[in-house]
């Protein structure tokens, strides 16, 4: 649909030519040139475009027809490549006319130039190309631009789609051999935010195929992009070991870190949710997954992912509340769970974060590293908690005899 949105609205000159070319038509009379239009338009409409044959490749995907989806997503990324492929060899023809070259290498010109001498092929090239690239960012270089065209024909989300074919047949190398692929083209996604998704798809089919050290470099490589907190507070930590000057934004960092740590210690998880928010969702399952991890190999680690994934659920949480209840206030983890249970939007997102598993893991590496207070006042709220299933027969069984587990089940 975007496409055609495209067309009629965001192209006017060209509006301008079809309807003056209609009007030309309709002057001289030339009824069987409209004839033929009209009578072989199906024929025309039997080639679809290559972002119409993805979405096609996604319903029969859905609908559990994966070979058909399979040749609708490779349809997609093959007439893709092929239009740009053409596009760009327009323009080498249209670049390499003696007229052309002597313009130079403005793009504004060179553009113009296509318009007035009427080549079409080379003016739909630049059309097509501002529709996807923007235009300041090519630096009014007509090379510039010809490179742009180049790159555009790789095509990230078919080759993502393939993966997820290969994913569900079983197929896990070519799966992850397709995400990757994918993420190497991310400079071309529709959705720049994609390329998170198809990182988290990774480090879980490395998670899957025991490869963890890939997994982690993949998780931690999340964290370090998109997360300035923890950035900063770890490059705090660097300066102030090797005698440098630390600037400020990182020692605030720092300082807000081990405060919440400092306040777990003393004051206790309700404290703790009460004084401190950060609303990071696109870290929250990187960070989770680091921790669930860490705990299984006793790093220190653990402790910090854990806290950090533990207090952007409850962030989130909190937050949708509060749109439904603007006073909303906290005041405890299990008050918090009261308005948990009359919202089913928050009762699917406590299962999709993993929210009780979260919570006791957190505590175990509380009192791994000796925090034995937060730890028991973390079981404490989970055993209060009926819906957090074994969670809380285990929480209840760490306050009775409480202990360092063996964790090896986690990965």
């Amino acid at each position: 649909m975007s496409r055609y949105i495209r067309i009629f609205y965001n192209e006017p000159h060209k509006q301008t030519r079809t309807i003056g070319r209609y009007r030309s038509i309709c002057s001289y009379g030339s009824w069987l040139i409209i004839f033929f239009l009209l009578f072989s338009a199906p024929v025309f409409a039997q080639t679809i475009p290559w972002w119409l044959s993805l979405e096609y490749g996604k319903q029969k995907f859905r609908a559990g027809e994966y070979g058909n989806a399979l040749l609708l997503f490779e349809d997609a990324r093959r007439d893709r490549r092929v239009m740009y492929e053409k596009m760009e060899r327009d323009l080498i023809i249209f670049l390499s006319v003696h007229e052309v070259r002597r313009i130079g290498d403005s793009l504004e010109r060179v553009e113009q130039y296509s318009y007035d001498r009427l080549y079409t092929a080379a003016s739909y090239a630049f059309e097509e190309l501002y529709y996807r690239v923007p235009k300041s960012s090519l630096n009014n270089s007509a090379n510039a631009a010809l490179a742009a065209v180049g790159g555009l024909k790789d095509y990230p989300e078919a080759e993502y789609w393939i993966g997820e074919v290969y994913r569900v047949e079983g197929e896990l190398s070519l799966a992850l051999s397709q995400y990757r692929r994918a993420y190497a083209m991310r400079g071309n996604l529709e959705d720049p935010k994609f390329r998170v998704t198809l990182q988290y798809k990774i480090a879980g089919l490395l998670r899957t195929r025991i490869e963890y050290t890939e997994m982690e470099k993949t998780l931690l490589d999340i964290i370090n992009e998109f997360d300035t907190l923890w950035i900063n507070a770890n490059l705090a930590q660097t300066n102030a070991a090797s005698g440098s000057n630390v600037p400020y934004a990182q020692a605030s960092s720092s300082f807000a870190r081990t405060a919440m740590t400092r306040t777990l210690a003393n004051d206790g998880v309700n404290r703790f949710m009460e004084l401190y928010r950060y609303n990071n969702g696109t870290v929250e399952q990187a960070h989770r997954l680091l921790g669930l991890f860490h705990v299984s190999l006793g790093h220190e680690s653990a402790q910090q992912h854990l806290m950090f994934a533990f207090l952007i659920q409850n962030t989130i949480i909190i937050e949708e509340i509060k749109q439904r209840q603007y006073n909303y206030a906290f005041i405890s983890l299990a008050e918090l769970m009261r308005e948990v249970n009359r919202n089913s939007l928050l009762l699917s997102y406590i299962d999709e974060v993993e929210y009780f598993k979260t919570a006791y893991y957190f505590a175990a590496s509380l009192y791994r590293g000796n925090y034995v207070s937060a730890a028991r006042n973390i079981w404490e709220f989970l055993a209060s908690q009926p819906q957090a299933g074994q969670w809380q027969s285990r929480a209840a069984s760490q306050l009775r005899n409480p202990r360092t587990e063996p964790l090896s089940e986690l990965f």
